[in-house]
């Protein structure tokens, strides 16, 4: 369950394991002005990378590991998901997996909701 005395640890966490597996320059590609949402690849590295990333967000605010409220504040998974939200479906077709990235797009939901 969440707990505001080991909520900041995880954040400082999830932001050095971003840091450290490149989070930064994925969310550059997948927003540049170049980048196609709608034909994503869920393959790209990049897209990959922000579909873990928030997959795993999503997963740990859905088990009440980390404050909803404190990640919702911090990240703007809404527009992460905006971005590669097509290409998590597009996985999904590949593999037959409805669930797929389905706490990342939950999350998402949550804060455009």
């Amino acid at each position: 369950m969440a707990n505001p005395e080991t909520d900041g640890v995880l954040m400082i966490q999830l932001a050095q394991w971003g840091a450290m597996s490149g989070i930064q320059d994925a969310t550059a590609a997948i927003f540049a002005d170049d980048f196609d949402s709608e034909s994503a690849d869920p393959r790209d590295e990049s897209v990959r990378k922000v579909l873990m990333w928030g997959e795993t967000i999503g997963t740990m605010t859905k088990n009440e590991l980390i404050s909803q409220e404190l990640i919702l504040d911090w990240l703007w998974i809404a527009g992460l998901w905006a971005r590669v939200g097509r290409a998590a479906q597009t996985a999904r077709e590949a593999t037959g997996v409805p669930q797929l990235y389905e706490n990342f797009e939950a999350l998402a939901n949550a804060q455009a909701g």
